[in-house]
């Protein structure tokens, strides 16, 4: 009799406690992560970005035993697989693989998401810096004479990239305004066909991200001038950084890393950085960059957030004064 009491008992108060909207202990929130992880990825199958997403997600799964599933989401210039990210639960079990484009496109063409105010920066795990290189057909051999070259002709110099309102178009225009050379824009659907058109003597001189240019470069297809960043690279001991060259304050690096939809508990948003960070920081995933063209570039949480705000009000000026459009 007393035992059926006792269950009465316990059965009210779980019914109260349910009422109260009160959880039992064994139905609280399980600790994260307790379930996969989906992470987007807003370009399409292969290339760098999938490549490091799909690194980061093996050992995260390795790590916590919860399977991180890369979802690769082209489209709209990488718009649709951002805005899936930024529409999902800010719970941890939604990440997306970001980069400085992230920031740029919105200010471009009107999205329907915030690229800061609807995300939550995790950890930056690379960097890329961004490369000069020019035509085997230019009659240059330096930066200096690249200038003097652009500047005998009363209509400028061709520069292409890998689209309008690209990052790589960004930093012609920066080079323009700090130079005062005179180039025509020709954008390309990509960075690939841009190279091939360079390489073949079409156009005169592109920006290009190291990763896609080395190869061409070490064949003699193109030519490389100047790098950006504080130190030569590794992979091109030859090619002068701006800094040497006189110009420490042309900058353009480009981030890679993880962000999140806004809203993400500040626990869960620290053991992700804390965790995806470390594994950034070993050998093998730094080496796994340099084949990518990538260093290593780690800034976590707020760092991060301040990286994006920064970037954001530069590429404003530089859209403005450049009357940048997406095509």
């Amino acid at each position: 009799m007393k035992a059926r009491r006792a269950w009465i008992a316990s059965a009210c108060c779980v019914a109260w406690a349910a009422a109260k909207g009160i959880a039992p202990a064994a139905a609280q929130t399980a600790p994260y992560p307790s379930k996969p992880i989906r992470f987007i990825v807003p370009y399409a199958t292969g290339g760098s970005t999938t490549n490091i997403a799909r690194l980061i997600g093996q050992r995260l799964t390795d790590v916590w035993g919860q399977p991180v599933l890369v979802d690769n989401r082209p489209g709209a210039n990488t718009v649709t697989g951002t805005l899936a990210a930024a529409r999902s639960p800010g719970d941890g079990y939604t990440i997306l693989l970001g980069v400085s484009s992230h920031v740029l496109i919105p200010l471009l063409s009107p999205t329907a998401y915030h690229p800061i105010n609807d995300f939550t920066p995790i950890v930056s795990v690379g960097s890329t810096e961004t490369l000069l290189t020019i035509s085997p057909s230019l009659p240059v051999k330096d930066l200096k004479e690249l200038l003097a070259y652009a500047a005998a002709r009363p209509d400028g110099i061709t520069y292409a990239t890998g689209g309008a309102g690209s990052a790589t178009h960004i930093a012609h225009e920066l080079f323009n305004r700090m130079t005062g050379m005179r180039a025509r824009h020709i954008p390309y659907k990509g960075a690939a066909p841009a190279l091939v058109d360079l390489a073949g003597g079409q156009v005169d001189i592109s920006f290009a991200i190291p990763g896609s240019a080395i190869s061409l470069v070490k064949a003699g297809k193109i030519r490389a001038l100047a790098v950006t960043g504080d130190a030569r690279l590794p992979a091109l001991p030859d090619v002068p950084t701006f800094v040497e060259l006189g110009m420490p304050d042309f900058k353009m690096r480009q981030w890679y890393g993880v962000i999140a939809p806004a809203g993400v508990p500040t626990e869960i948003a620290n053991r992700l950085a804390t965790e995806i960070a470390r594994i950034a920081a070993t050998d093998d995933f730094k080496e796994k960059l340099q084949q990518f063209g990538m260093g290593s570039y780690i800034v976590t949480g707020a760092d991060l957030g301040a990286i994006m705000r920064s970037e954001s009000a530069q590429f404003v000026k530089i859209i403005q004064d450049a009357g940048i459009k997406l095509d």
